[in-house]
């Protein structure tokens, strides 16, 4: 069990500094943006492009660090009335269904659309970056998102399982 602790510890510590890396090139892009616009008085055309790829990736990388965290957006009133075993065991079921809708269509699905944009060959108009790249985000965050779900997985099965020895 201590090596899902260090390994949950060095992955907070990676995705939390990739989404403040992020958001600190969104916010200054933004500035940028702003400065531009209503001081030069001459827009930029390329920041707002950017800030649409950056959201995509702090969105995405975001919803990752939540998992991480247990922040992630859930309807627990229900979870909540359970008893600790029946709890343990519908947080089981959810973190099996986040791990196979992450490798599935996040990771899986995601390496088909980075594929198959960098075929086509997809640039974006203002920065005429390879399409495939913005969508990187996609299976990066599946990749976390599915780590993490393995990770909560593992832990409340641990726990399932002590409750049930302490039972019997």
């Amino acid at each position: 069990m201590s090596f899902l602790v260090s390994l949950k510890k060095i992955l907070d510590r990676v995705l939390e500094g990739l989404v403040m890396v992020v958001m600190a090139v969104l916010v200054l892009d933004v500035l940028w943006q702003v400065f531009t616009r209503l001081v030069l008085k001459d827009p930029s055309t390329w920041t707002e492009e950017l800030a649409i790829f950056m959201l995509v990736w702090v969105s995405l990388l975001g919803a990752a660090v939540a998992l991480g965290r247990g922040s992630h957006l859930g309807i627990d009133y229900f979870v909540g009335k359970l008893p600790a075993r029946a709890k343990l065991a519908t947080e089981v079921l959810v973190f099996l269904s986040i791990a196979a809708f992450s490798l599935l269509v996040m990771i899986v699905g995601g390496i088909d659309l980075v594929a198959s944009n960098l075929d086509l060959g997809q640039e974006s108009p203002a920065l005429r970056v390879k399409m495939g790249y913005v969508y990187l985000a996609v299976p990066i965050s599946g990749l976390f998102l599915t780590l993490y779900a393995v990770i909560g997985l593992l832990e409340r099965l641990q726990r399932l399982s002590s409750i049930v020895n302490r039972k019997s």
